[in-house]
């Protein structure tokens, strides 16, 4: 591996969970080996790592030493011909070489694919998803003058297609799907295409909000279900984050997205009488921010109130002035694709190695 390359998997351990969230999406392999000025083997960070001391603490800021796995599988340049033996005996993806001084001077993989996928255990198979599709994308027109927002196609597949199928990877086989402006359309379109998955309208007769729609749908159901906007791509693992939602006792689970903002200014600290007390030039802030999938309990649809305009995040504030418990599943900034804007909807398809027609 070239030095450049074994850059993208060494991290420091003063460096913060943000930067160690923004190089592992980088370099897509969801691990990262924590080493000192001189490169010498400390520790080891996943992203499951990562996640578990974000859903414990919640603190961004915090250096990785501190959620580091300090005993690393590793083997001298010598073992090198047992890498694979070791990464099956001990079910990791990733082991470092090191020299007789504990450098580490290269990394071999499990799977040479970019990303190891994990075999479905089928639990989400009678899990209800509920896709919002009832909006008029008003930040996409002119193109929501033409299609209703769930049909704008992401690369040639409408973005409302392209969520079906990434819910489908996990098994998932029941969907319903909150229309109005333009319902025929999309009616029409799903009439059209070949089906593994049963798909359900529920009409709005007028705007009703994130969650206002879901007092529509007549079926009483038994487990929680996934809630999701119909303009957005996650890419995680669903059984995880549905596990999640189920281990921690929520009523309500918000999947939330990291987001960097860097203020393109330099910024003034003062005290009282204007006083100057530091400045810090373009600083970076880092924050966790509502994707707009979420999982309810289903207890929680009879708490929607009925005929009347109600989103997602009333639902969360009721909750929570109730001392009721929500939780939030965090994914890294890359793992979460909006295309609510234009130039976010480019990204997506950048994202995805896709070229709109």
């Amino acid at each position: 591996m070239k030095t450049e390359q074994l850059a993208l998997f060494l991290i420091s351990p003063d460096s913060t969970v943000v930067e160690a969230m923004q190089r592992i999406d980088r370099n897509a392999r969801g691990i990262l080996f924590v080493t000192n000025e001189q490169q010498k083997l400390l520790g080891v960070v996943t992203d499951g790592d990562i996640r578990r001391w974000l859903i414990r603490t919640g603190e961004l800021k915090a250096p990785v030493s501190g959620l580091m796995n300090t005993e690393p599988k590793r083997i001298s340049r010598k073992e090198h011909a047992k890498a694979h033996e070791v990464m099956v005996q001990h079910s990791i993806t990733a082991l470092p070489v090191v020299t007789t001084k504990g450098v580490v001077s290269d990394i071999l993989f499990r799977d040479e694919q970019v990303a190891k996928k994990k075999k479905p255990q089928g639990i989400l198979k009678e899990v209800p998803v509920v896709i919002m599709a009832g909006g008029k994308g008003t930040r996409l027109y002119p193109y929501t003058k033409i299609l209703p927002k769930p049909l704008i196609p992401i690369g040639d597949i409408p973005i409302m297609e392209r969520i079906i199928g990434k819910f489908c990877e996990f098994g998932t086989t029941q969907f319903y799907a909150t229309v109005n402006y333009r319902k025929n359309m999309i009616r029409s379109y799903f009439s059209e295409i070949s089906k593994t998955y049963s798909l359900e309208y529920v009409e709005e007769d007028k705007p009703l909000g994130t969650a206002g729609s879901l007092q529509l749908i007549k079926e009483e159901f038994s487990q929680p279900f996934i809630v999701t906007n119909c303009d957005i791509l996650i890419h995680a693992d669903y059984e995880d984050i549905y596990r999640y939602h189920k281990e921690a006792g929520n009523e309500l689970t918000i999947v939330t997205a990291l987001k960097n903002i860097e203020v393109p200014y330099g910024v003034i600290h003062s005290s009282e009488n204007g006083a100057v007390q530091s400045m810090e030039e373009k600083p970076k802030l880092s924050y966790f921010v509502n994707t707009g999938m979420y999982i309810l309990n289903p207890a929680l649809k009879k708490e929607i109130p009925e005929d009347t305009f109600f989103h997602m995040t009333d639902l969360a504030d009721k909750l929570l002035a109730e001392n009721r418990r929500v939780g939030m599943y965090p994914i890294s900034e890359d793992s979460f694709l909006d295309m609510g804007e234009f130039e976010e909807m480019h990204r997506m398809e950048e994202k995805l190695n896709l070229k709109s027609e």
